[in-house]
């Protein structure tokens, strides 16, 4: 008897210690964006509502979260702004700057990334980079195999032409050449090749793909390019989603984003 009133009160001992983890949703822009376009869609507004607490917006030079705040809930979203023109390399850095200050603010919460166009390749690179446990990785329309478009306007910088765009508002072309070498479609001499074939840190990986190729703005990234179930280093271990629309964020995005994360993200009891 004695024995068994010993084993149940250590029972509810242990289970004193468990505790809800929380999580933290880290919302990426893509290319020629910025954070705020994911309150513009009305993504943010959707997150809220399915109880994401949003708790602002970060970027260069802005303070990052406290430390040891106090925060009224267990689900949080922070959107960024990187510097978009930039290569990869340094907007990863940027990003991984942003997810330290997280990562000091949220210590014992999960941390859920959320690229849309380049800033799933962003989000990616840094998982790849490997100084943070992230959770999941959801994409939406990023090339994560490349894009033709890129390698045109690589070529507009290089050319004559480069010359010219400044003087037609287009000075973003000259500025984004690195940018553009680094998500050209992939072959052995390109960084996206490379990314592509290293090795990933196991977490859920999702990829929203924009299936209508017949626009001209869905054509930015085709649909195989968008589906990280193509990437070698993950083929077989994507999940993936069609979606209907153009390239560019929209309010459906944000219903999508709400179910994903319900469906395969749910709230997880990790031991104190």
């Amino acid at each position: 008897m004695r024995t068994y009133q010993l084993l149940i009160t250590c029972f509810l001992l242990l289970n004193l210690n468990i505790a809800t983890a929380g999580q933290v949703l880290v919302l990426v822009h893509g290319y020629w964006s910025e954070g705020s376009g994911w309150r513009t869609a009305g993504i943010v507004s959707h997150l809220q509502q399915a109880g994401w607490q949003d708790q602002g917006h970060l970027f260069v030079n802005a303070a990052l979260p406290p430390t040891g705040a106090a925060y009224p809930s267990d689900r949080h979203l922070y959107t960024i702004t990187l510097p978009s023109e930039a290569p990869l390399p340094i907007q990863s850095q940027w990003l991984d700057y942003f997810l330290t200050g997280i990562q000091k603010a949220h210590t014992d919460d999960e941390i859920i990334l959320v690229g849309h166009s380049l800033g799933g390749v962003v989000a990616r690179l840094s998982m790849v980079n490997g100084q943070f446990p992230i959770k999941g990785l959801i994409t939406i329309a990023s090339p994560h195999l490349g894009t033709d478009k890129a390698e045109i306007g690589k070529w507009i910088a290089d050319s004559p032409l480069g010359w010219v765009t400044p003087l037609i508002g287009l000075g973003t072309i000259n500025r984004s050449r690195d940018l553009y070498w680094d998500v050209s479609r992939e072959y052995p001499t390109t960084p996206l090749f490379h990314l592509n074939r290293t090795s990933h840190p196991k977490a859920r990986y999702i990829s929203i793909v924009r299936a209508n190729e017949d626009s001209f703005w869905t054509a930015l990234v085709p649909a195989y390019s968008q589906d990280m179930n193509n990437i070698p280093a993950l083929r077989g271990h994507a999940i993936t989603v069609p979606s209907a629309g153009g390239h560019y964020l929209q309010p459906a995005d944000g219903i999508a984003l709400v179910n994903l994360l319900a469906t395969h993200f749910p709230e997880s009891e990790t031991s104190n």
